[in-house]
């Protein structure tokens, strides 16, 4: 039996019926696709046909001929046809589902937009990857449904973190201006108790207004952050930029102990260890953080590895959970 799915007016398959169990069973087929197969009158529901199960098992029923009303609203793309008329030009599946076409054209599985019924079964798509065509182009790398952030996205939303935050501690770094610093303090690693009861002293020393207003700042700043990666996995920077932290394996919003533990508070208290000894060593961490990062094939880093995440172009998907089928 050969079964074809519909989601959004785009038709994916044929796919065998253990296949459509399988996908049922994990969630990637919905209720409410859309389905049909030899010996159907028309599409239906893919929870008409189950009973609202997980589950299809297809009663025996005669030949039909389908009904081809949602397959002939498929999406053409002008481009192909410089008529702009229909014709029986193949287009590869990867276009067809918003990926990035490979080069290998010869290799690929072709299919008609108008039947979509000339494909291998062993490249069954996802339903899931229809929207990939908003944020993917050809240089991006794509795992699953989402679209890697590119490296120099990811150096840019760190570098606007840092600027932010030194825009936070301005009023407290123009006081110090004013003052007689002994910067050799803090140079010292071995006294590093030293060094803590200077800055002790220095901040004493400090307006009590000019310090209020840092810390206000500061701890605005820290708290403004923490909203946003927690509810949305985005730093103001990668809000900014456009790109979002996930989970590896759920490509949705990570649960609170890698986003929030792992991934922004043990990370901010390494960083801040390293910046406090040398600012040249946190500078080096970073570059050799980003440095892995794309040489990897996934485009992670040590952060990354860290907290099992992964940097992708944001998309309002990755901010709901996987539907639950009852």
């Amino acid at each position: 039996m050969q079964i074809f799915l519909a989601r959004n007016n785009v038709q994916a398959g044929p796919y065998n019926l253990e296949q459509l169990n399988i996908m049922l069973a994990s969630g990637e087929v919905v209720l409410d696709d859309l389905m049909w197969h030899e010996g159907l009158e028309q599409w239906q529901r893919v929870g008409t046909l189950t009973n609202n199960q997980t589950v299809y098992t297809p009663a025996p029923v005669n030949g039909a001929e389908v009904n081809d009303s949602i397959i002939n609203n498929v999406t053409i793309f002008p481009e192909d046809n410089a008529s702009g008329k229909q014709t029986d030009r193949p287009v590869s599946l990867d276009r067809l589902y918003g990926k990035p076409e490979r080069k290998d054209t010869a290799n690929n599985t072709k299919v008609d937009m108008t039947t979509n019924r000339h494909h291998t079964p062993h490249h069954n798509v996802s339903l899931n990857k229809t929207q990939l065509n908003k944020a993917a182009t050809n240089q991006d790398k794509v795992v699953g449904d989402v679209v890697l952030a590119p490296i120099m996205s990811r150096v840019l939303a760190t570098a606007i973190n840092g600027l932010l935050y030194l825009l936070a501690i301005f009023p407290l770094g123009m006081a110090l201006t004013k003052m007689d610093v002994d910067y050799s303090k803090f140079q010292n690693i071995q006294d590093m108790d030293a060094a803590y009861q200077y800055s002790m002293t220095l901040m004493e020393s400090l307006p009590s207004s000019t310090l209020m207003m840092s810390q206000i700042m500061v701890f605005g700043l820290f708290a403004l952050q923490l909203v946003f990666i927690a509810l949305r996995g985005q730093s103001l920077g990668k809000l900014i930029t456009g790109i979002r932290v996930v989970d590896q394996t759920t490509h949705r919003l990570p649960s609170f102990t890698k986003l929030i533990g792992m991934r922004t508070l043990l990370l901010f208290i390494i960083y801040n260890l390293l910046f406090s000894f040398t600012s040249f060593l946190g500078f080096v961490v970073v570059a050799v953080h980003y440095y892995m990062a794309s040489k990897s094939p996934e485009n992670i880093g040590w952060h990354d590895k860290l907290a099992k995440t992964l940097v992708v172009k944001a998309d309002s998907s990755q901010l709901t959970k996987k539907p639950t089928l009852k």
